[in-house]
């Protein structure tokens, strides 16, 4: 899947996923998420698409129609999302989960819900898998909502310590822009890549906070030393994930 040339990090647009990437949205169900083993980890796997345009609407009501209701059938599934740029087809589907062993074990049928959805956006895809490590909310999310994602890379050791910036001086420093709802932090320990993202009432909101935005992700790169790969921007199609606070 070849990516478009590269674009400003403030564009709404942006190009197809770095490989190895994912991305979460901290959208919420009416009921409470439920408990999770393991110290309070989620793991989530996600499907990034980059879409025929024309396709999107249909591949929206595929998965909010079909593939949800199949997920939920399997035990220890807790949500799903969808965030969506239609101006770059990029789509990217994630699947939270209670535990690895959940996520991994119900492979051949999550395959072919993924393929069949995959077939209705008309793309190719990249899958990955993440420990979700971080998640707060502010307020729940709401029709229209926006989502923003920056992938990082740093070295795998320095992940305990990122956590710890991220909980401790960037999530208190989200909370002060205004139209913030939620943020939450995806890990890969092996290869050090990471994924933050803060999700805002609107696009209006999410627009109006990119500098304060990039002014607290700076913050937290300097401290951790993680390197920015890309910043994109979303709009929050399905917010079913799930996923309890993690904070």
């Amino acid at each position: 899947m070849a990516a478009p040339g590269p674009r400003s990090p403030s564009a709404f647009s942006c190009p197809a996923s770095p490989t190895g990437g994912a991305w979460t949205t901290t959208g919420g169900a009416n009921r409470a998420p439920p408990d999770t083993e393991g110290g309070g980890i989620v793991y989530a796997r996600s499907t990034t698409v980059l879409a025929k345009r024309e396709s999107i609407a249909a591949g929206i009501a595929h998965i909010r129609d079909m593939a949800l209701p199949a997920l939920q059938r399997m035990d220890g599934f807790i949500g799903l999302s969808l965030l969506v740029d239609r101006d770059s087809g990029r789509c990217v589907a994630t699947s939270s989960w209670e535990s690895k062993a959940a996520m991994r074990a119900p492979a051949g049928p999550v395959g072919v819900i993924r393929d069949r959805a995959v077939e209705i956006l008309g793309g190719t895809m990249i899958v990955g898998e993440w420990e979700i490590l971080v998640m707060h909310r502010d307020h729940p999310t709401r029709p229209g909502a926006c989502a923003r994602g920056t992938w990082l890379r740093m070295d795998p050791a320095a992940i305990d310590h990122a956590v710890d910036v991220y909980k401790m001086v960037s999530i208190p420093a989200m909370e002060e822009l205004d139209g913030f709802c939620s943020a939450s932090l995806l890990v890969d320990r092996a290869s050090g890549s990471a994924m933050s993202t803060e999700t805002y009432d609107n696009r209006e909101a999410m627009q109006r906070n990119r500098e304060q935005a990039d002014a607290v992700q700076s913050a937290g790169n300097q401290e951790t030393g993680a390197q920015v790969r890309q910043v994109c921007e979303f709009e929050l199609a399905i917010a079913h994930l799930r996923v309890p606070e993690i904070a």
